[in-house]
């Protein structure tokens, strides 16, 4: 046993490391969605969903215009 963990060892480290890293930024993404965060950095002038992600809800001057 301690002869495969000597031979694997920097493999180990090296998963133990990105595990480490992908279980921070799920820690990171959880905390900002519960304080209101967008996770998408709200750069919406060059995204293809523009429209959808971020709409606001209508406004009565926007049902009178719809409505017309």
């Amino acid at each position: 046993m301690l002869v495969w963990l000597s031979e694997n060892l920097s493999t180990i480290i090296i998963i133990s490391v990105v595990l480490l890293i992908i279980v921070l930024d799920i820690i990171y993404l959880i905390n900002s969605k519960k304080k209101g965060k967008k996770l998408c950095g709200n750069d919406c002038a060059g995204c293809a969903l523009r429209g959808q992600c971020h709409s606001q809800p209508q406004t009565k001057e926007a049902d009178n215009i719809n409505s017309k």
